[in-house]
């Protein structure tokens, strides 16, 4: 009874998940073609809210922890683990009055609605995993960007979610790409936990009743070297995952 339950209510996920896409993406366009920046970034927002309301239809709940006043005046650069592709709508709505621009691969870059446009165009770099070189010049100008607009740049150094919820050794290069082009930016670590549940079966059927929890950490300042703040932050974050 309990996995037809999971059948039916992840069919019906994916369709509310799938109209809240396609929904949104003339949206944004028209917020970004006609209204500005200010308007598609509200809209990613919204966007990012109704995505999260679609999870609750599988039972999801969210808890965000975080007790620190965080500037919005400088730039951040949010470092987490990474378990699943749901990882990424709580972090934009709940960090959104920082702008979080993402680091993603190259293949997001089309043919998925809404995500695809605003990872084009709302700030986020896409990069090609198999072209060094590609890579660092999107880091580099990400870097540049955020340090620019005082906006945040998140990435996920494990370079590819954890399947079980075991975070994975951090790949640094990216990080101190980052680091070394956005000077001025407070380094923000956030641990998630359970996300990786939603897809313990795989695609279909999806997991059921889970509680995602995010706890952000103490921000660090970005001016000792980077491989010290990049091994406290791998620390913090990693100590608080529960698989």
């Amino acid at each position: 009874m309990a996995k037809l339950l999971s059948y039916l209510l992840t069919i019906l996920f994916f369709l509310f998940f799938g109209l809240t896409l396609i929904i949104f993406h003339p949206i944004q366009w028209f917020c970004l073609n006609v209204l500005g920046y200010s308007a598609h970034k509200q809209s990613v927002s919204i966007l990012n809210w109704f995505l999260m309301r679609c999870t609750n239809i599988l039972g999801t709940r969210y808890t965000f922890e975080n007790q620190h006043e965080i500037p919005t005046d400088r730039p951040l650069i949010i470092v987490s683990n990474h378990q699943s592709m749901y990882d990424i709508p709580p972090i934009i709505w709940y960090m959104r009055k920082h702008h979080p621009k993402f680091v993603s691969k190259m293949e997001l870059g089309k043919g998925i609605p809404s995500v695809s446009f605003n990872l084009r165009h709302g700030g986020s770099v896409l990069i090609n995993r198999k072209d060094p070189k590609q890579s660092i010049a999107q880091l580099e100008k990400l870097g540049t960007y955020i340090e620019k607009h005082n906006r945040s740049a998140v990435i996920f150094p494990e370079g590819t979610r954890s399947r079980n919820g075991i975070p994975k050794t951090f790949r640094t290069t990216g990080l101190k790409v980052l680091m070394q082009n956005a000077p001025s930016a407070l380094v923000v670590p956030i641990s998630i936990n359970n996300s990786w549940k939603l897809l313990r079966y795989g695609k279909f059927p999806m997991g059921l009743g889970n509680h995602l929890k995010f706890k952000v950490h103490k921000p660090l300042e970005n001016q000792e070297p980077p491989e010290k703040i990049i091994a406290q932050v791998e620390e913090q974050i990693t100590k608080h995952v529960k698989p």
